[in-house]
């Protein structure tokens, strides 16, 4: 009898998932920068408890890298410019080396010129778009950052999947204690991985998460995993965001577009490049008026912050919660799920890397 995967959360320091990330893409030709580049990525989301864009897709990034659909040794490349744009082909690279080299791009332009936006094509799966986005508002800018995916979102009147899910990011600078100001969101109601973790752990979801493949509300999320697809954030309004994203991650940087958005998690399609697009804003903001632009967002949070609550609960600003999750990972280690956990061990395993002192089971 198959031994039943362990299935229990696991507790990993930091710097020690930093460093398992780093050697698993080592093991598969991925040279030190970029796989410390993607490591610092990853484990940045998972501390910020978005399970499904962390650690948990390096198998998947692993399998591509040696079929070919991942280029080991690519790096993206400037196929145009102007005075506040660049376009870059990635050559499919792993998807936070893309993107982590557009956005630190799009800040240089902003700082020279007020406004930076960079596009890239040729790419794969980035990750959490937030990220990026946080990355630039570190550096003093109010950022942007999204992507066009392969389809697995209906749309409104449609059956099946027509669209992708298509994350983008908003971020810029705070200074009151909070960091970063950050929305990090698909534009699905509920990002596809979430539908495959509680498939995976053998969990109900809420019946407006996804169809089955005859356009139907489902709770099984088998139902998505076997052809279904997620809805769309409240409905026509994600839908009609999810095509504005097409149009400038995709259609303005000569990506692929749609249906020719190659699915990064098929395993039939791990040799082939999929050509995601992605867009990356940035905007000093520092050309605020009097460079009022800290002060001005100080007010309006804490205005925001001292509104009344009700009870038992509190307000919170977007991104504060990611924030003081990672802040609390640093010190403590993050807790990963056990889905996420299993697939470190078989991972480790498989490349023969040891984990044993760094992931430790609570319970």
């Amino acid at each position: 009898m198959k031994p039943a995967v362990d299935l229990r959360p696991a507790r990993i320091a930091v710097a020690d998932l930093e460093r398992f990330i780093a050697a698993a893409l080592a093991a598969v030709g991925v040279a030190a920068e970029p796989a410390r580049t993607t490591a610092r990525v990853l484990a940045m989301t998972d501390a910020w408890g978005v399970f499904t864009h962390g650690v948990k897709n390096l198998n998947g990034y692993v399998a591509r890298l040696r079929a070919g659909g991942l280029v080991a040794g690519a790096v993206p490349t400037l196929v145009g410019e102007g005075a506040s744009w660049a376009l870059l082909d990635a050559g499919s690279c792993l998807g936070m080396v893309s993107s982590t080299a557009a956005m630190e791009r799009a800040v240089a332009i902003a700082k020279r010129t007020g406004i930076g936006f960079v596009g890239v094509r040729n790419g794969c799966h980035i990750g959490a778009a937030g990220a990026y986005a946080h990355l630039a508002a570190e550096r003093g800018c109010f950022a942007i950052a999204m992507q066009n995916d392969a389809p697995s979102m209906t749309v409104p009147g449609g059956k099946g999947r027509i669209l992708g899910n298509n994350p983008f990011a908003f971020a810029c600078p705070l200074d009151d204690g909070h960091g970063v100001l950050m929305l990090d969101m698909a534009l699905s109601t509920v990002a596809g991985g979430k539908l495959m973790a509680a498939h995976t752990l053998g969990q109900r979801v809420p019946a407006d998460w996804s169809v089955d493949v005859d356009g139907e509300p489902t709770t099984d999320p088998g139902d998505f995993v076997g052809g279904g697809a997620l809805t769309p954030m409240a409905g026509h309004k994600g839908y009609g965001l999810a095509l504005m994203v097409e149009a400038i991650a995709g259609a303005l940087t000569g990506a692929a577009l749609g249906a020719h958005v190659g699915s990064w998690v098929d395993p039939t399609l791990r040799g082939t490049p999929t050509d995601h697009g992605s867009a990356f804003i940035a905007i000093d903001t520092a050309i605020a008026p009097g460079n009022g632009f800290a002060a001005r967002l100080r007010a309006l949070t804490e205005e925001v912050l001292a509104a009344p609550a009700k009870a038992g609960a509190r307000i919170l600003l977007p991104g504060q919660l990611e924030a003081e999750r990672r802040a609390r990972a640093l010190v403590s280690g993050i807790v990963l799920p056990g889905d996420v956990a299993a697939n470190v061990r078989a991972l480790a395993g498989e490349l023969g890397i040891d984990v044993s002192t760094s992931l430790r089971t609570d319970g």
